[in-house]
């Protein structure tokens, strides 16, 4: 007869069904004293609502912000000069590219403070997230139809007729201030989204690596464990233990 290699009484350490001590995991989570489970979030780190909040915040701010745009975009972007002769309104440069030029200012503009709107964002929260991005791209949509707004309501004439008529003939004035490209009006939510995006890969909160532990990894009395019962066979076993192969 042979000695039994593990004996009833203490399981083996090569078990992966072991027990821990202690019984099964308590419900509802936790875990064992000096036994990890794995990382643990801070609570309120992921909070909908505080992130729905932080949205609404930046689309006001960007809503705002669309009031400085208007402004740039009316001092900066090119004139398109006009002329009568009391019968009909032209264009003094028939080969102007005035109003090509007035698009371009405002997509210049819009991009710019797309790249600094989302810069700011990612400096004050230092996180991505989807309402951040979705509140990026609503108020850089909105800022610009307000800056459009500002630019046509505060620049030249709207009624060219009437001005025509006001100026008289052969004296020229500019024509009114107009955004013929509308999709120049997405310029500053593209440009917010992409360059938050890129920063949040860059430089953004990595999540931690998990590092779970054996089920009696590290708990006391488990095998292995400082000042856990030697295992029978094995250097430093009780003595007259049966051998373990």
């Amino acid at each position: 007869m042979t000695a039994p290699l593990t004996p009833p009484h203490q399981p083996s350490s090569n078990d992966p069904w072991q027990i821990p001590p202690g019984g099964m995991p308590p419900k509802g989570g936790g875990s064992y004293p000096g036994v990890p489970m794995g990382p643990q979030e801070s609570p309120g780190e992921d909070d909908p609502q505080a992130d729905l909040r932080r949205a609404a915040v930046i689309t006001v701010l960007l809503t705002v912000a669309g009031v400085a745009l208007g402004v740039l975009w009316l001092w900066l972007a090119p004139r398109v000069p006009l002329v009568s002769d009391n019968q009909a309104v032209f264009l003094k440069d028939s080969e102007g590219e005035e109003a090509i030029g007035a698009d371009g200012t405002f997509v210049l503009l819009a991009l710019a403070f797309g790249a600094v709107t989302a810069a700011l964002v990612f400096w004050i929260h230092r996180r991505g997230g989807i309402p951040l991005v979705a509140g990026l791209a609503l108020g850089g949509l909105l800022g610009s139809l307000v800056a459009w707004g500002v630019g046509v309501w505060f620049g030249p004439e709207r009624d060219v007729v009437a001005h025509a008529r006001e100026v008289g003939k052969g004296v020229v004035f500019d024509a009114p201030l107009e955004l013929h490209a509308k999709g120049a009006l997405l310029a500053w939510s593209v440009a917010a989204m992409v360059v938050h995006l890129a920063l949040t890969a860059l430089f953004g909160p990595r999540d931690p690596e998990p590092e779970w532990g054996g089920w009696g990894a590290g708990a006391p009395g488990a095998p292995g464990a400082p000042g856990a019962p030697g295992v029978p066979g094995a250097p430093g076993a009780a003595p007259g233990s049966p051998p373990q192969p």
